[in-house]
C-alpha cells in the first residue's frame, strides 16, 4: 500500500510488526488489507457526513478539505488533517516540494476554490472544467501524507452535488487508471482536456445511476 511513496522523515515511520508495509498508526494495524478496509469504512462515514448531513452550499476553503481529512483519519493517524512535511514521488513523478505547500494551498484556495464554489452558478461546461482542473491541481499539490486522491474525489463530488448532480461514477477512471494518470500528467503540462473529458463522463455516469436502468 504505502511502499509505492519513497519518503523519509517522521512521516515514513512504519507501524511495527508491518513489514513497512502500514504507516505508524493509533489503533496498532499490521495487515495492509485491515488497513484499507478501515480506511474505506471511515470514507463512507465521512461521505454521509459531508455530502448527507452537513453539505456546504458556499464556497469551499482549504480548511474544509483539512477539515475532511482529519475527520476521515483522525483516529487513526497523528499527521491526519496536517499538510505534509516530507516529499512524495509516485512513479516517477514528484507532487509539490513539501516547503512550497503553504503558497500552493493559498493559491489554490484563491484561484481555484473561491471562484468556482459553489457550482451551483456555473453553466455545464464551466463545471466540468471547474472540476477537472481543481482535481488536477490538488493532485499535484498531494497537500496530505496519504489519502489525496480519495480525497480529491470528495471534492469533485461536493462541487457537482452543489450543482445539483449525484456523486460522480468513477469506475471508468478506474477501468482506465493508465489513461486516468496520463491524463493528471497532461493537466500538469497545462492540457486539462483529458481530465475534462473523464470528469463529464464520470458526471454522466452519477446522474444516469439515479434513475436506474432503463
Amino acid at each position: 500500500m504505502n511502499n509505492r511513496y519513497q519518503i523519509a522523515g517522521a512521516e515514513g515511520e512504519f507501524e511495527p510488526g508491518s513489514n513497512e508495509q502500514v504507516l505508524r498508526n493509533f489503533v496498532g494495524i499490521t495487515s495492509p488489507d485491515d488497513m484499507d478496509e478501515l480506511e474505506l469504512r471511515l470514507l463512507g462515514e465521512l461521505y454521509d457526513e459531508v455530502l448527507l448531513q452537513n453539505l456546504q452550499d458556499r464556497a469551499l476553503t482549504v480548511a474544509d478539505l483539512k477539515h475532511w481529512h482529519h475527520l476521515w483519519l483522525g483516529n487513526v493517524y497523528p499527521w491526519a488533517g496536517l499538510t505534509r512535511s516530507v516529499n512524495l514521488g509516485k512513479g516517477g513523478f514528484q507532487f509539490a516540494a513539501a516547503r512550497l505547500l503553504p503558497g500552493l494551498l493559498d493559491e489554490f484556495e484563491r484561484k481555484f476554490l473561491r471562484p468556482w464554489t459553489p457550482c451551483g452558478n456555473l453553466a455545464p461546461d464551466e463545471m466540468v472544467n471547474a472540476i477537472a482542473v481543481t482535481h488536477v491541481e490538488l493532485i499535484v499539490i498531494h497537500p496530505f501524507r496519504e489519502g489525496n486522491g480519495r480525497l480529491s474525489r470528495l471534492l469533485a463530488d461536493v462541487m457537482a452535488v452543489q450543482a445539483g448532480h449525484e456523486p460522480l461514477d468513477y469506475s471508468s477512471w478506474e477501468q482506465q487508471k493508465a489513461a486516468y494518470i496520463g491524463a493528471i500528467h497532461a493537466g500538469f503540462s497545462g492540457d486539462y482536456g483529458p481530465m475534462r473529458q473523464f470528469v463529464a463522463e464520470a458526471m454522466a455516469a452519477g446522474d444516469a445511476s439515479l434513475s436506474g436502468p432503463a
